[in-house]
């Protein structure tokens, strides 16, 4: 009997091997001369993922793009996180596939991050549930975006965290930023500030929810992953109970926030909802804190661009009262500021690609990309093409003034329906937190901090700048 148990675990065993084999290499000899992209399929399992996902500066493709570019062409197939995909570097294919969204393609993240996400975040939903939940995502910004009381909590929160460096000589800025960033998202989609013990426990879980998204997903008790998943169900349980005590007092006439207006929707079920918030806090938290020490640590190599930064923005206070707050008028008159953001999203590379999958066999030019198939359009490649921004290498905001900052040769946000709802908020925060920060201080980085793509960006050290408080 035992060795029959051997026998039956070794079959299984062979059996599941032979059929990742399988995948890995089936579905290259099925399409064999259909035109499918040049490319290489690399090791059996794991394909070519390592090398895609080997860290590189943030405004360089690194070396797997360059080399799979130089040999294939700006569209080449490979194996990828488990699957047969064709990789675009190519500014119109990259179009063609964000405008075609739930036609042609559709989002396809992998399993795991679903485990942690949500089946039903807006991240990772598709068709209807999608376009329920991003309907809801344009309204709420479009509601808020010019409010009072939103942009005057943005304005509150970065005059809090600049007061707090007076007597500092260093700071590690993406702590700072995210502390900032933070605060501004739950506030606004909870009513939270920053000094309730709620609000302390909910970034802990956050925090904790972050890291697993970038970790190996093994549901093991203790690991990341595991601790990631558990960390969501907790938010989760707190914003639910925010929820009920809500409806129970009947107190969403004093609250003036996003769950205000969420808990009115009819459209979305509860988990919606709640997966809703938790969306928004970790687009709210992660992008805007990142762009933000983007901006701060290429306007520190940048002195022109700083100080005609800070022209701009004395200028804005030069017409309003002592104390007087900021306003949506303001923000509109913030040109170069609106460069300086742009031309960080686009030499800083924030967003390097996104997952998509296609529908059905797709033809484009010559190439034929076969259904299933995951694709990679990667923003990174086009906003790095000199062919495409001239002296793309160059942190140059002064192209914007030319340059349209809406065309397809541009999409640090993504495109097409899946275009990020909150990116205009986003702005907002970093182009109020700069107005006090460049009128306050001046700073150079301690070490040559550079943003690494792993492939998502991050500071290695935090980028930790010494400060100058400027003269009055």
């Amino acid at each position: 009997m035992a060795g029959e148990l051997w026998v039956g675990v070794l079959v299984g065993i062979t059996g599941g091997l032979l059929g990742l084999i399988m995948n890995h290499f089936l579905p290259m000899f099925l399409k064999l001369g259909h035109n499918v992209p040049r490319g290489s399929f690399g090791w059996p399992l794991l394909g070519e993922t390592l090398g895609f996902l080997k860290p590189h500066p943030s405004n360089t493709l690194g070396t797997f793009l360059q080399d799979h570019c130089s040999r294939y062409g700006k569209v080449f197939r490979s194996h990828l996180f488990l699957s047969p995909t064709v990789v675009s570097c190519d500014q119109e294919l990259n179009y063609f596939i964000l405008q075609n969204e739930g036609k042609l393609f559709q989002c396809s993240y992998p399993k795991p991050i679903h485990g942690i996400l949500g089946n039903v975040s807006m991240l990772v939903a598709v068709g209807d549930t999608h376009k329920r939940l991003r309907n809801v995502a344009i309204s709420l910004v479009s509601i808020t975006k010019s409010k009072p009381e939103f942009l005057n909590d943005i304005e509150r929160t970065a005059i809090q965290i600049l007061s707090s460096w007076k007597d500092k000589q260093q700071v590690v800025f993406c702590e700072e930023a995210r502390k900032f960033s933070f605060n501004v998202i739950v506030k606004q989609v909870l009513g939270l500030t920053s000094e309730e013990p709620e609000t302390r426990e909910i970034l802990e879980d956050f925090l904790t929810f972050m890291r697993g998204l970038v970790s190996i997903p093994l549901y093991i008790p203790g690991t990341p992953y595991a601790r990631a998943v558990q960390a969501r169900s907790r938010i989760s349980s707190r914003v639910k109970a925010i929820i009920e005590e809500r409806r129970s007092r009947n107190s969403r006439s004093l609250r003036n926030d996003f769950l205000e207006i969420l808990l009115s929707v009819d459209t979305l079920s509860e988990d919606e909802k709640v997966s809703f918030v938790l969306d928004s806090l970790l687009g709210g938290y992660e992008t805007t804190s990142l762009l933000m020490a983007m901006v701060v640590h290429l306007l520190g190599q940048s002195p022109t661009a700083l100080e005609q930064l800070k022209l701009e923005h004395e200028q804005i206070r030069s017409l309003k009262e002592k104390d007087e707050c900021l306003n949506w008028e303001d923000y509109k008159t913030m040109e170069f500021t609106q460069n300086v953001i742009s031309e960080a999203l686009r030499y800083g590379n924030i967003v390097k690609f996104v997952h998509r999958k296609a529908l059905k066999d797709v033809k484009f030019r010559d190439y034929l990309i076969p259904s299933g198939w995951k694709v990679l359009p990667v923003f990174t490649a086009v906003h790095l093409d000199s062919s495409v921004h001239a002296n793309a290498l160059q942190f140059h905001p002064w192209r914007w003034e030319t340059q349209d900052q809406t065309s397809k040769r541009f999409t640090p946000f993504g495109g097409g329906s899946r275009c990020c709802p909150g990116s205009e908020l986003a702005k907002i925060e970093v182009a109020f937190f700069l107005h006090h920060l460049v009128q306050n201080f001046r700073w150079t980085a301690e070490d040559a901090d550079q943003p690494m793509a792993y492939p998502y960006v991050e500071f290695g050290k935090g980028l930790l700048i010494n400060l100058d408080r400027c003269s009055t």
